[in-house]
């Protein structure tokens, strides 16, 4: 089977990139980035999402490619690594949810047996448990848990700036909730 042009030019940039060659590599992921993010957004379903397995996958790339037994492989060999990482982040998210309706129990239990008697945080609770369930969580581990980002993030495995932007959503989230309320 003849090769195209891209299929040879590719070749180029892994061989270069094998080399040392930072510019080659940072070609590759210009010209492979998008059809890998659109093959681990089909796989997730999820924009955020599939923008971390892909950076993921670009170090678990970085760090793998001299094992690369032919540039030629390179295409198959990429997306093998997306898919693997789109399963672990399933997996992850089905253990965060897991974890999530169990702390959102433990909260409500808390909060129905009166630790919170105050109509201020009666009202911060009945926004918690609105929120959704992995908000939730990363509010309770911050504010109720006390731990730091960094904690939060090899807990969840994600990077810190990931936990950071995210809890503010869901602070965010959960201020409109209680705004919200408070109108009624």
């Amino acid at each position: 089977m003849r090769k195209t042009r891209d299929q040879l030019y590719d070749e180029l940039l892994v061989l270069r990139s094998l080399e040392g060659d930072a510019q080659a590599f940072e070609e590759l992921v210009t010209r492979w980035h998008p059809r890998l993010w659109r093959h681990a957004y089909c796989l997730i379903g999820e924009r955020e999402a599939a923008q971390d397995v892909v950076q993921e996958a670009w170090l678990a790339m970085v760090k793998g490619l001299s094992r690369l037994d032919a540039a030629g492989a390179f295409a198959g060999w990429a997306y093998r690594i997306v898919a693997n990482k789109c399963v672990d982040r399933v997996r992850q998210q089905d253990r965060q949810r897991r974890l999530s309706e169990h702390l959102a129990q433990e909260a409500s239990r808390d909060h129905r047996e009166g630790a919170h008697g105050s109509e201020r945080a009666d009202s911060l609770w009945s926004a918690l448990e609105r929120l959704p369930g992995d908000r939730r969580v990363l509010l309770c581990m911050r504010y109720v848990e006390e731990f730091t980002t960094t904690q939060i993030a090899d807990i969840l495995g994600v990077p810190e700036g990931t936990v950071k932007s995210r809890l503010y959503h869901a602070r965010q989230e959960l201020r409109r909730l209680i705004e919200r309320e408070s109108d009624e």
